[in-house]
């Protein structure tokens, strides 16, 4: 099994007119898959990968051959932000909503939290404490 998380590395970094909420919920995100990196064979992962994605390659994979893609004025946009998740089956999950990916990662974080003796939860942002709380996972929300 493997994971891809793929962020806008410029969004990322608070450019391209990203909202401040957008730019903490993406560096959340990358926390997150950086932390399930350390731990991922206990969640029997193969690996892990995160990619932050530049102007001059919307949405390319690093390991993952899968892209989201939406219509925006009449044209095919590639989404830059993303996480893909392959199955033991072989079978791709794509989740390109910031609040599924960020839900989905805290996910993995809470079931290695199961697993070892030591707390492995990410400082989150307010907004995605938020979205993680609402979620029920168990998130630290103490920033």
């Amino acid at each position: 099994m493997r994971i891809e998380l793929r962020v806008c590395k410029h969004c990322l970094e608070g450019d391209h007119g990203a909202s401040q909420q957008k730019s903490e919920l993406l560096q959340d995100m990358v926390a997150c898959a950086e932390r399930i990196e350390e731990y991922k064979d206990v969640l029997d992962l193969d690996a892990v990968h995160i990619r932050r994605v530049r102007d001059d390659e919307p949405g390319k994979p690093e390991a993952l051959p899968v892209v989201a893609a939406t219509i925006q004025n009449d044209q095919i946009v590639l989404n830059d932000t993303q996480l893909v998740a392959e199955g033991q089956d072989g079978n791709m999950l794509l989740y390109a909503n910031l609040d599924d990916i960020l839900t989905v990662l805290a996910g993995n974080l809470d079931e290695i939290n199961k697993a070892v003796h030591e707390d492995v939860t990410v400082e989150l942002s307010e907004p995605g404490a938020k979205i993680i709380s609402n979620a029920d996972l168990g998130a630290n929300v103490e920033r």
